[in-house]
């Protein structure tokens, strides 16, 4: 948590930029690769939530500053989020995922020994995420500088897809190996948890806070805000993202990247291609996610009659 001129490169540009790498380009792939499962607990509970979340990152940002207190309240709210998963998780115990967790790792080694060797890994494994993290942000600085890029550019691109790497893993391997709801739970709780206790630790850790750009306020938290409402009309349709979903989520990430690059080097395109997603591509996405779920919630009701 060193301080730079634009925290926003490691702690908000990153958190911004991975929360929507996350879902348009992971979630997408994954959705490619083969349709996904959406469990009826991510859209009752986990998708609203990681929407509330966003929204309130961005409330905290409005100042143009999240501080020490609003990264208390963040990192509380995860905690409680955390201690809720494992009461539920407790209390709605299935014998079905026992056996495969059993199945695919064996009993687990309780003894003393066992403890200390898993410990080990863990503490290695932090160790190592840290090194890394800190060659990655000064790489990433040393890019921003060297081609007069903007580092907010950085952390949400190179940064972000980086970080989410172990995500993008994750979900392609779940979702290859038949494990569908895992690779979009996977997705919804690495965004929640990047915004309550990634930027939660960093505001704590940061003497004066994390700046927050006004680039970030006006255009790139509105799009993971958006990106997060999007998830919704989605999942709810079949509960399932199908691989036409996944390919639109991908095209998307693909637009936003353009326009990253674009606006980073003031390109002469930048003022046509800006009025043509918003007058043209934006309205006819909002349009198409409201006839989509008018008829999904249809098709509900007629099956429940």
């Amino acid at each position: 948590y060193r301080r730079q001129r634009q925290m926003c490169i490691r702690d908000r540009g990153n958190v911004i930029g991975s929360n929507i790498f996350n879902v348009l380009l992971i979630l997408g792939l994954a959705a490619f690769v083969t349709p996904l499962v959406v469990a009826q607990q991510l859209i009752r509970l986990d998708v609203p939530i990681m929407i509330g979340v966003s929204v309130l990152a961005l409330v905290f940002g409005l100042d143009g500053r999240i501080g020490r207190m609003d990264g208390i309240i963040l990192f509380t709210l995860g905690v409680v989020y955390t201690l809720f998963l494992i009461y539920q998780s407790r209390r709605e115990t299935n014998s079905a995922v026992q056996e495969e967790y059993a199945h695919e790792y064996g009993n687990s080694d309780r003894s003393s020994l066992g403890w200390l060797k898993n410990l080990g890994f863990i503490l290695g494994g932090l160790a190592l995420l840290v090194v890394g993290s800190n060659w990655l942000v000064d790489g990433a600085t040393a890019i921003a500088r060297a081609f007069g890029v903007s580092e907010l550019i950085i952390g949400l691109t190179i940064v972000a897809a980086g970080t989410s790497l172990p995500e993008l893993a994750t979900s392609v391997v779940a979702s290859m190996r038949g494990e569908r709801d895992i690779a979009v739970g996977n997705v919804v709780g690495s965004n929640i948890f990047n915004i309550l206790a990634v930027l939660g630790v960093a505001a704590i850790s940061a003497p004066n806070g994390i700046n927050v750009s006004n680039a970030a306020l006006r255009f790139d938290m509105p799009v993971m805000i958006a990106v997060a409402f999007a998830c919704l009309p989605i999942f709810v349709t079949g509960n399932l993202v199908d691989r036409r979903e996944g390919l639109l989520f991908m095209g998307y990430y693909i637009a936003y990247t353009i326009y990253l690059i674009l606006y980073s080097t003031q390109h002469d395109l930048l003022p046509m291609y800006s009025n043509v997603m918003l007058i043209f591509v934006l309205p006819i996405t909002v349009i198409t996610l409201i006839v989509v779920t008018w008829r999904s919630m249809k098709a509900r009701r007629l099956r429940l009659k």
